[in-house]
């Protein structure tokens, strides 16, 4: 049989990992409820699952994950919460994902840190940029802020500029507004349907040259995202999208922040961040 965690004496799964630097804790309730955890030998698919980190042995897709003693329940929380965390914004390059780890040995955000903070603050990646993607991202081992921030509840918007083939129509841009079903693949063989909508889609410039093709430029605004949403949504009103770029996460811009180069944030983009998270930047 396999012994976890009561929850007086353990910590939450999801929890655990995120702070062993595996991702979000939204991320890493996706990775157990798709069956890719096991706890002491067992695959665990269902929440709450309560683990102790310093017996129960936890592996993500067959590789065990080291995690910290600190993770504990309770009174210990409130000792946790005074350390320091640590904010960095990022401006991912085309061709790096957005993970901590990778068996392929792909180039990853982490790469773009120095290896002192790599190995030192367990930062892992807010959200999701797929590969071709590029843009802002935020790296962080605050779990609470990050969870906060890819949450549907919270709505913290984020904006995007979309360089799509075509000349984009006016009904194409309602019916993305409109929303539509995207269904989705499980690991175990089942599909999921969720309504995707953009919170706001503009044009902000079209391109028409006949050499190249005709191109849109537009702005796309979301709150909630799925696993490449804004591909597979333009995709369905017939416009392809040819560069994709995240230029603002809630109050945080780029700036003068060139892509693969980062930023430490201070205790006003925090606060303004936060600010965002309770509606009210």
């Amino acid at each position: 049989m396999t012994r976890t965690s009561s929850p007086q004496s353990g910590v939450r799964l999801q929890k655990a990992m995120a702070e062993a630097g595996i991702g979000a804790r939204r991320d890493c309730e996706d990775m157990i409820t798709g069956g890719r955890v096991r706890v002491n030998g067992k695959v665990v698919t269902t929440l709450p699952c309560f683990v102790d980190p310093a017996h129960d042995v936890v592996d993500l897709d067959g590789e065990v994950i080291e995690l910290p003693q600190s993770a504990t329940s309770g009174a210990a929380d409130t000792a946790k919460t005074s350390r320091a965390h640590t904010y960095v914004l990022v401006n991912k390059p085309k061709g790096v994902i957005t993970t901590t780890r990778d068996p392929e040995g792909r180039r990853n955000v982490l790469d773009l840190l120095p290896p002192a903070m790599r190995k030192d603050e367990r930062l892992y990646p807010v959200g999701r940029l797929d590969g071709d993607s590029t843009g802002l991202l935020l790296l962080t081992n605050d779990g609470d802020l990050a969870f906060q921030l890819t949450h549907p509840k919270f709505g913290v918007a984020k904006e995007y500029r979309v360089v799509c083939s075509g000349l984009a129509s006016d009904e194409q841009l309602q019916a993305l507004k409109r929303g539509m079903y995207l269904v989705t693949p499980g690991s175990d063989g089942t599909k999921t349907s969720k309504k995707a909508s953009m919170e706001s889609v503009r044009i902000l410039k079209r391109f028409v040259d006949r050499s190249r093709g005709n191109r849109t430029l537009l702005s796309v605004t979301l709150r909630e995202g799925q696993n490449r949403e804004i591909r597979r949504m333009l995709a369905r009103v017939g416009l392809k999208v040819r560069e994709l770029e995240r230029v603002a996460i809630g109050p945080l811009k780029a700036g003068e922040l060139k892509p693969g180069q980062f930023k430490l944030l201070g205790k006003k983009d925090i606060e303004r961040l936060r600010s965002a998270v309770l509606g009210e930047g």
